[in-house]
C-alpha cells in the first residue's frame, strides 16, 4: 500500500492544504519498501488531490484537513488517516503495525468568525 504522510522537517505537517511536501511510503507485507519525497510545488487544497491521486497513493495520513478535502480524497479512492501528529518515523512504525486510526480531531475549519488562522501552529482541535 502506498501512503503520502503530510511532510515538514521530519514531522507530520498540520494543515494538508498548505503542506509543502509529502513522504511517499510503500508498505508491503509489513516491510517498508519504498520511502521518497514529493514536493507539492505550492500547489492548493485541489491540486493536491491531483498529485496524490497521480503519484498513485492509496492513502493520506495528515493532521488537519477540511471537509472540502476529505471529499475530494473519497472521490479519487484515497483514504484517510487523520489528526496524526509527530515524528513521521513513528508514524511509519504505526502504519507497518496496523495501529495507526483516523482521529475526527483532524477535522479542520479554517474559517472562524470570517477570519483564517494556520494550522500548523496548532492542532486544529484546539478549537
Amino acid at each position: 500500500m502506498k501512503y503520502a504522510i503530510t511532510y515538514m522537517n521530519n514531522m507530520v505537517f498540520q494543515h494538508f492544504g498548505k503542506c509543502p511536501e509529502f513522504l511517499l511510503v510503500d508498505i508491503e507485507d509489513g516491510k517498508l519498501v519504498i520511502k521518497e519525497l514529493l514536493s507539492s510545488n505550492g500547489s492548493g487544497h485541489g491540486a493536491l488531490v491531483t498529485l496524490l491521486k497521480e503519484a498513485n497513493v492509496d492513502m493520506l495520513v495528515c493532521g488537519g484537513i477540511g471537509q472540502g478535502a476529505r471529499d475530494a480524497l473519497a472521490q479519487n479512492s484515497i483514504s484517510l488517516i487523520s489528526g496524526a501528529s509527530g515524528n513521521v518515523d513513528e508514524i511509519i512504525e504505526q502504519l507497518i503495525k496496523g495501529t495507526l486510526k483516523d482521529d475526527q480531531s483532524g477535522m479542520c475549519n479554517h474559517h472562524h468568525d470570517g477570519t483564517e488562522h494556520n494550522c500548523g501552529e496548532h492542532k486544529c482541535s484546539d478549537h
